[in-house]
């Protein structure tokens, strides 16, 4: 008989490349899989997948209404299926986990995604902060095995509970691009210079709203952001008042396979988060590692772990603020400088050779082979 692995998540699955992973790699090691997460009225349709997903319809999509009912749904679910192991992650799955793997006695995995309590939509809410905090100090200490996405953020609840996670990065799958990328299939024009910004989570104090206008002084190049966010749209009514539609093109979220195709044909990609809250400060975003394997230099913010990857393999550089004319600035120097941007490109091809998922998945594999 296969051991059962649940895998709790509080997003919709489709676009969840870490989770993805986690479920692929329990697969592999011979676990039996659910993925349980939940459904938006927005959501696109699951793709095919070696293992069990259930998605939850809840009666709201936000809020603390939304919260409270997905985490006594989560628990309820969890409560009736047999398991051998549960891994939640992020916070908001963290409590019905906990309390189900201690009533049924079942070993529990927690990966922490983000230093959760101090994202910006928490930061601003010092009481809804409170709770997600007080629930956080009263189980994390508890915990056997935590997992995060950096060495910044493992630090953090090391000096803060006295546990160090294991670190597992959010590195891509290696993929080579597969020959010539004609842009005109995919809608993109082929004489000019492209910039992509991508991610999930196009938020504020990301460094999109700022990127948008910087477009106003860069020449012979065009936006490609792909994704969503809370900020989306404000960055639309933005591209309409300045003026902008030839200059910025906006693409919803992706499949996995149709992003990878986008982001293999751009120039550039795009990294900006802001160095306004401790989550924000350590992040270490998908979006680097696909640009990565994408083979396209990158431009970041110099927040330290993104600076670390970068320098270490000389694959692009950093802005000195977020001040649009400046932004625009550096990109303008950096396309016009095609010696620097072939070295770049010859190092990103050897750094997509190392940051592989193969590689990073070494330490998850190690993890979960103590439950097969």
């Amino acid at each position: 008989m296969k051991k059962k692995a649940i895998v709790s998540v509080i997003n919709d699955l489709v676009t969840d490349q870490r989770v993805k992973k986690t479920c692929q790699t329990l697969t592999d090691l011979g676990f039996e899989v659910i993925l349980a997460g939940r459904k938006m009225r927005t959501s696109p349709v699951m793709d095919d997948r070696p293992y069990q997903t259930m998605r939850m319809r809840l009666i709201a999509e936000k809020g603390p209404l939304f919260y409270s009912c997905f985490n006594l749904r989560l628990f309820f679910f969890l409560l009736s299926r047999k398991a051998d192991l549960l891994v939640a992650n992020d916070l908001d799955t963290l409590l019905p986990n906990y309390l189900v793997s201690r009533i049924k006695n079942i070993p529990m995995v927690y990966d922490s995604h983000e230093y959760f309590t101090e994202v910006p939509e928490l930061v601003s809410r010092k009481k809804v902060q409170g709770i997600w905090k007080r629930i956080e100090k009263r189980i994390f200490p508890k915990l056997k095995t935590v997992i995060t996405v950096n060495d910044s953020i493992a630090a953090l609840y090391e000096k803060e509970y006295g546990i160090k996670p294991f670190v597992v990065r959010n590195v891509s799958p290696a993929r080579k691009p597969t020959g010539t990328i004609d842009r005109a299939t995919l809608g993109l024009p082929a004489d000019k210079y492209i910039l992509i910004l991508q991610g999930s989570g196009i938020n504020i104090q990301r460094g999109a709203e700022e990127m948008v206008l910087a477009m106003q002084y860069i020449s012979n190049a065009i936006l490609l952001i792909v994704g969503g966010g809370d900020v989306i749209g404000k960055l639309k009514e933005m591209v309409r008042d300045n003026k902008l539609e030839e200059k910025v093109i906006f693409r919803p979220r992706q499949p996995y396979d149709e992003l990878f195709k986008l982001t293999c044909a751009a120039d550039l990609g795009l990294t900006l988060d802001k160095d306004t809250n401790i989550n924000y400060r350590y992040s270490l975003p998908n979006k680097l590692f696909d640009y990565i394997q994408a083979r396209i230099p990158v431009l970041a913010s110099p927040l330290p772990e993104i600076k670390k990857i970068i320098e270490e393999y000389g694959i692009g550089d950093f802005i000195d603020g977020h001040d649009p004319e400046h932004i625009a600035k550096k990109v303008n120097e950096i396309l016009a400088n095609q010696e620097l941007m072939e070295k770049w490109k010859k190092n990103v091809n050897f750094a997509a050779s190392k940051l592989t998922w193969k590689n990073e998945e070494q330490v998850l594999i190690n993890i979960f082979r103590e439950y097969v």
